[in-house]
Parts: C-alpha cells; sequence; structure tokens
C-alpha cells in the first residue's frame, strides 16, 4: 500500500516537474535545441567534464587578425575593408563630403600655403530627423498671343490627393513590417522632426498603399500553389475585437496566419479566423497537386488523406522535439535517438556540400540516410516492446509519435525536392510572432489580412535578395500603368529580372528623373 502510494506521489511530481518546464518555456521562451555535442558513446548527459569535445574540421582556416606589421609602420587590413574605420558601403548610399579646411589655408596668408594632396577620412552619420518635406514649384505660363494660362501638372503620386510621397508610404511599411516599428511610434517620430500629421492620417496611408498590393500577391499565390513541393503551417495571431460588453469588453479574437511556401521560394500568408481543416480545403482545394510538408498538426494528416493527387510529408525537426522534451527524464534513450537523427542531417549536409542535386541527390539518400531511417524506427519499437514505460510517459509520447508518423516522415528519401523538415518555412514566418512583441496584435481582420499581403512581399523580397524599400518605392507606382494581365510580373520573382536593373525612383531620390541638376554627392564646407 505504501509503495503505491510512494509510485502514485512520485509520478505525480514527474507530472508537476514538466508542467512547471512548460510555464518556464512560455515565460523565458524556449532553450535552443541545438546539441552542444555528438557523442555516439555518451551515456549521462550530465557528466560534460569527462565529455570529450567535438573534434574541428581538418580544412577549418584559421582565421588571423592581422596587427600591425613590425618594419613598415602600417596596419595590415582584410582586402575588404574600405579604409581606416572598417567601414563598408554601397554605390547607393549618400555620400557628403565636407571640406575641413585649416586657419592656415584660410586666413590672410593662404597663399603661402601649397596643397600637396587630400586625407580622406570616413565617418557613419545620422540625421535628427530622416523626413523631408518636398516642395514641388509648378510653373503657370502662358503660349504669347494667347490669354489661356497654363499650369504644369503635379509629378505622379501613388494616391491621389494625398501628402504623402511614394517613399513615406514605403518607408511607413518597411519600417512596421520589417523592422516591426508600431505606426504610434513612427507618429511619435515624424513629431519630435517637427511635422504634424494625426495618426488615422498614417493608419489610412498604410491601409490604401497595402489595397493596391493585393493583385501582386494574388497572383504570387497562384505560382505556389502550382509547386510541385509545398510547405505548410500555422501561427496564431490575435485579430479583431469580441465587440462584448462587461469585464471581457476589451478581449481580442483569435485568428491564424497559414503560411504557404513554394518550391520557388515565394511565400504568401493566408489568414482565418479559425484553425480547423476547413481552412486549409479552401485554400488548396482543386489547386494544389503534389507533396505536402507539414508538423505534426492532424488537420494535415486528414486533408491529405481524403486527397489522391497528394502526398504528405512531415518535418523531422517537430518529432525531434519530442525527445528533447524527454531527455530530462531519459538522457541515454533520448540523447540515443537524437544522434540517430543527427545522422540524418549530417547527410544532408554532406549532399549541400558537394553540390548534388536530382537523381543524384535521391541516391546519396537512398545509400546513406535509408538505413540510417529504417534502424531509427526499429530502435523505436524495441523501446516500447521492452515495456516499463508509462503511457504518460514522455519519451512514450515520443515513440508513439514517430511510429505513427513513420510513411510520411520517409518520404524526402525518395524525392530529392522534399526537404526533410519545414525549417525554410518557419524562417520565413518569423516576422509574424516578432512583430507581436511589438504592436501586439491586429485592431481588425481585415488588418490582420493586410498584414499577410505585405508580409508575403517583404518575406518574398528577403527570400530573392530584394530591398523590400526599392521595391515597394518601384511597384506601388508601377502598378497603376502596368498591364493587369501581366500583374505576375510584379511579383519579388519576376520584379528581380525585369525592373529591378531599372527601378522607378522616389522625388527625394537623386536619381529621380525629374531631379533638377541631380548631384551624386553634396558637398558641405567646414571651416
Amino acid at each position: 500500500m505504501l509503495r503505491a502510494q510512494l509510485d502514485a506521489q512520485a509520478d505525480a511530481i514527474r507530472q508537476l516537474a514538466r508542467q512547471l518546464d512548460w510555464f518556464k518555456k512560455q515565460l523565458f521562451g524556449p532553450k535552443s535545441e541545438k546539441q552542444v555535442y555528438d557523442l555516439p558513446g555518451q551515456g549521462d548527459l550530465f557528466q560534460p567534464k569527462d565529455a570529450p569535445a567535438p573534434e574541428k574540421p581538418a580544412d577549418e582556416e584559421k582565421r588571423t587578425i592581422k596587427a600591425y606589421q613590425r618594419g613598415t609602420g602600417q596596419k595590415q587590413r582584410d582586402d575588404d575593408c574600405l579604409n581606416d574605420t572598417g567601414l563598408r558601403f554601397t554605390a547607393g548610399v549618400p555620400v557628403e563630403v565636407i571640406e575641413h579646411m585649416p586657419p592656415e589655408l584660410t586666413g590672410p596668408q593662404a597663399d603661402q600655403y601649397d596643397i600637396l594632396g587630400t586625407k580622406t577620412t570616413y565617418r557613419l552619420a545620422q540625421w535628427a530627423s530622416s523626413y523631408v518635406v518636398l516642395k514641388i514649384e509648378r510653373p503657370v505660363f502662358r503660349r504669347k498671343g494667347s490669354e489661356k494660362p497654363i499650369t504644369t501638372p503635379a509629378p505622379f503620386n501613388v494616391l491621389d490627393n494625398s501628402l504623402a510621397d511614394v517613399s513615406l508610404l514605403a518607408g511607413l511599411l518597411v519600417d512596421k513590417f520589417q523592422f516591426h516599428l508600431p505606426l504610434y511610434r513612427q507618429h511619435q517620430r515624424i513629431q519630435q522632426a517637427g511635422v504634424t500629421v494625426s495618426r488615422s492620417t498614417l493608419t489610412n496611408l498604410v491601409k490604401r498603399a497595402i489595397g493596391l498590393l493585393r493583385p501582386i500577391v494574388d497572383a504570387q499565390t497562384d505560382n505556389v500553389l502550382r509547386s510541385r513541393v509545398l510547405a505548410m503551417d500555422e501561427t496564431p495571431i490575435k485579430a479583431g475585437h469580441q465587440g462584448r460588453a462587461g469585464p471581457q469588453k476589451g478581449k481580442m479574437k483569435s485568428g491564424w496566419f497559414w503560411p504557404l511556401y513554394g518550391d520557388a521560394d515565394e511565400v504568401v500568408f493566408t489568414y482565418s479566423n479559425s484553425r480547423g481543416r476547413a481552412h486549409i480545403e479552401q485554400v488548396l482545394n482543386d489547386q494544389f497537386s503534389g507533396t505536402l510538408i507539414s508538423d505534426g498538426y492532424a488537420a494535415y494528416a486528414r486533408y491529405a488523406a481524403t486527397q489522391q493527387n497528394i502526398t504528405h510529408a512531415q518535418c523531422w525537426v517537430h518529432s525531434r522535439r519530442y525527445f528533447i522534451e524527454a531527455q530530462k527524464e531519459h538522457p541515454e534513450k533520448a540523447t540515443e535517438a537524437l544522434q540517430q537523427i543527427a545522422k540524418l542531417y549530417q547527410n544532408e549536409e554532406a549532399i549541400k556540400t558537394q553540390g548534388l542535386a536530382g537523381e543524384k541527390k535521391r541516391q546519396y539518400r537512398l545509400n546513406h540516410s535509408k538505413p540510417v531511417v529504417s534502424d531509427f524506427f526499429q530502435w523505436c519499437r524495441d523501446q516500447l516492446e521492452h515495456g516499463g514505460l508509462l503511457p504518460s510517459d514522455p519519451l512514450t509520447k515520443a515513440l508513439n509519435y514517430v511510429l505513427s508518423r513513420e510513411t510520411s516522415l520517409t518520404v524526402f528519401l525518395e524525392d530529392p525536392d522534399v526537404q526533410p523538415d519545414t525549417n525554410h518555412l518557419e524562417r520565413a514566418l518569423r516576422p509574424i510572432p516578432m512583430g507581436k512583441k511589438n504592436w501586439m496584435f491586429c485592431w481588425t481582420e481585415l488588418g490582420a489580412e493586410h498584414l499577410g499581403i505585405i508580409q508575403s512581399l517583404i518575406a518574398t523580397c528577403k527570400l530573392h535578395g530584394l530591398n523590400p524599400y526599392t521595391y515597394l518605392v518601384d511597384v506601388l507606382q508601377r502598378i497603376s500603368q502596368h498591364p493587369a494581365r501581366d500583374v505576375v510580373d510584379l511579383t519579388p520573382r519576376l520584379w528581380k529580372t525585369r525592373f529591378a536593373n531599372q527601378p522607378l525612383r522616389s522625388l527625394i531620390d537623386r536619381r529621380h528623373p525629374d531631379r533638377q541638376s541631380p548631384q551624386p554627392e553634396a558637398t558641405v564646407h567646414a571651416h
């Protein structure tokens, strides 16, 4: 009787310890899942002093820091350093030349000196305000002999009768959605710069600008759904006011972003107020056929089971996390499982290093990764057959999780275009949870849809190495004159090859064709 009571108390303590770890994770954030050491024979994770350190690759070269070279009196720098400060910048960065003249060359005896040369020093500076008011002066004229005056039309503006230049529209979007600076903070910065404009005006400008971009994202979505391999995930967002009276009147609704990652490195964020399977059917039904990669959420598996033209592949990283959770109570067995999974990623790294693709990549996986996968699942079955594990044990849950998904976890072995995880999608959707730490929520569900539209373009720009600000300045001006049937040309993937070399500029840009006497460098005289 006493033994049973002690076993029950021990089980309760384990359950409470897991709950405490879960609360710590929610409060302080998850710890890194990276395993510091990959030790095949390690028996105890809690003896790091006895564990040999991993050997460094033989071909890894140490990067030496060059100091002063004896005898020359000059500091040796890396070749990619532009100047003594190590400052590097592209040709598009504005440079203001300051001529700093000494008193000898500006005084009454300046003609007594000869200038032998110029020594250049670079400094990175910042204006107190990054906002500029453009004063556009347009002549009113008339033809000689005529009394009818002619007014020069104003330069093209994206939004009719708006105070905002396209540079401001792109700046608002990039600052909020790429750098996660809420509009109320941008409003404070504008006020500090000496400009008075209402916050509602900024909100309306963002709304109207994103509305212009919707057709581009629709075209990008169509191309993503034509992918042969598609990754899909979901992440929560607070969007929309519940509109209740009483103590919960300020509570927000729960919504979900469902990002899609296509095989052409394009991302679209679709929004739904539900996490149910219905949204998957609404987005994918009759449009996508191929391999769908997802995490272990059952809605994806249930949907794929009803579709004959869809193969479901699941993520090894999500499977791996269950063994990480079991590591505290079963350090030896959980570590052994993690090390077997690590071999798969060592093979993936070898594939990347050797530059294998297509059939060569597939054959390498079959020769090297398939035996590892087979041994891993057999090892999982052996652990369950040996017994001694409670159904509620974290290791039992980890073993059952991977065994129930054995078929979908092995899809990547036969298809070289299928990745073994959804890490590429996880990286692309990071702006959503990062943004929630700053702007907290979307006030309306329409605002959540707008967030998905702009993040679809910004995230795809980053995947293709494009500057989102340059891209938005161009397409916001180009979309009104571009044929609607060719709107797909304005998606970042195609814009990169068709317009990136000569993008449309804003009036504030010295490279804009309407700027009078454009100067690549401004000169300021400092005495």
